[in-house]
Parts: C-alpha cells; structure tokens; sequence
C-alpha cells in the first residue's frame, strides 16, 4: 500500500526512470545525485528516508552509505 506524501508531487525524480536512483551493486549513482542536487524537495526526501531508515538507492542526493554516515556522525 502506497501513501500518498505531498512533497513527492514536487520532485525531480518523477521525471526520471527510478532505476537512475537504484544502481545495482557497484553501480554509479553520480546521475541520481546530479538530479537531486537542485531538487526543491530534497531536504524532505533526505528527512523522509532517514526517518524511515531507508536501506536502497539515493533520496535527498545520498547513497544508503552516505546515509549511515550521517546518522553515525548525528549520534
């Protein structure tokens, strides 16, 4: 079941394949983060994926490592 979440309406990633923001394995996420970097909702998607401890892909420009990090250094 899918929740409807008003700041998705406004990102930048929903004129973009969701794959861009999967990578396989290895896989480069530098185009993920180039579309997120000047998305207006981005802060929202950051805060949205920390909150619910997001384990794939890029939200708010991060990668899940990038993620982790962050939430190490905020601990």
């Amino acid at each position: 079941m899918h929740h409807y979440i008003p700041w998705q309406e406004r990102a930048r990633c929903r004129e973009h394949d969701p794959e861009v923001f999967f990578p396989e394995k290895g896989g480069s996420s530098r185009e993920a983060k180039r579309i997120c970097a000047d998305c207006p909702v981005r802060i929202e998607c950051l805060n949205y994926a920390l909150r619910r401890d997001e384990r794939y892909g890029v939200w708010g420009g991060m990668s899940e490592r990038e993620r982790r990090r962050l939430k190490r250094m905020a601990s």
